[in-house]
């Protein structure tokens, strides 16, 4: 439904969307907001380039004529303001905040968007960063929006409990690099989904090669598919192998990653337009 709140418990609609099968209380938008989809980007460890793959995701969901959004819910380490370019501070009337819009129309909320100084360490413990999380989505007035991203904190913590338990995720997309530990980091995330009842959309390796500036040769560093193993190996699709590149990494620095380049993610963008 295009009016569709994500609050089933005061919907009468017997719609293909309604979550009637959640245990856990998932915490309503306010009124006359509207979030279609919401997908987790998650990590099993740190330093896999999720939230430089779930900006992206948002750009090419974008470019595709949806309007997004991305829910930063690494709250100690956040990092979606600065690929964007966002330096400015959330507003807010006093009961509700308005999400901050980038250059091409994404809405964000990040922590970072609430504090003094960038560059403050936020010091909180669990339960702290969980209501944050909670207040991210139910208090910011989200205008609107079809695809909803969270840049999900790396592991199976805290964090990452609060969001499946209160949020209405629609699926999760794993974020590995294909070193060894590649198949314990995908089972841990994978089971966690399973546990929570969250689809996995797929997966999407990240560093998986490196282009030969003269020749184009595709080099794989850390060699050639094991990720793709790991995925079959537990039933999960590979929807894209993202290559070490070095603009990307120059234009998250700059925050200027609504002008990146390739078509790596198209295949993971196709999934989540037809899940």
């Amino acid at each position: 439904m295009s009016d569709c709140t994500r609050d089933c418990s005061t919907c009468g609609e017997n719609c293909a969307d309604r979550r009637t099968e959640s245990p856990f209380q998932i915490k309503p938008l306010r009124e006359g907001c509207r979030v279609s989809r919401v997908y987790g980007v998650v990590s099993g460890k740190g330093g896999v380039g999720k939230s430089m793959v779930t900006s992206q995701l948002a750009v090419s969901m974008q470019r595709r004529g949806c309007r997004t959004a991305v829910l930063d819910a690494d709250i100690t380490g956040p990092s979606i303001p600065r690929a964007f370019g966002v330096h400015e501070k959330a507003m807010s009337d006093g009961d509700a905040i308005f999400p901050v819009e980038t250059s091409t129309g994404i809405q964000l909320m990040s922590v970072n968007l609430l504090l003094e100084n960038e560059t403050d360490p936020v010091i909180w413990r669990g339960p702290v960063i969980g209501s944050v999380v909670q207040q991210f989505w139910g208090d910011v007035l989200w205008q609107d929006v079809d695809y909803m991203f969270v840049d999900m904190p790396p592991g199976t913590g805290d964090v990452a409990l609060n969001v499946f338990q209160t949020l209405p995720v629609d699926g999760v997309i794993i974020v590995a690099s294909p070193q060894e530990l590649v198949g314990m980091v995908v089972e841990k995330a994978v089971k966690m989904a399973q546990l929570m009842n969250i689809p996995v959309v797929g997966l999407v390796e990240n560093m998986s090669y490196l282009t030969c500036p003269d020749c184009g040769r595709k080099i794989f560093l850390f060699g050639e598919g094991r990720t793709e193993e790991a995925a079959a190996r537990y039933g999960v699709p590979l929807l894209a192998r993202m290559p070490i590149e070095p603009e990307l990494a120059a234009l998250m620095d700059r925050g200027d990653i609504e002008s990146f380049q390739g078509e790596w993610l198209q295949g993971a963008v196709d999934a989540l337009l037809q899940d």
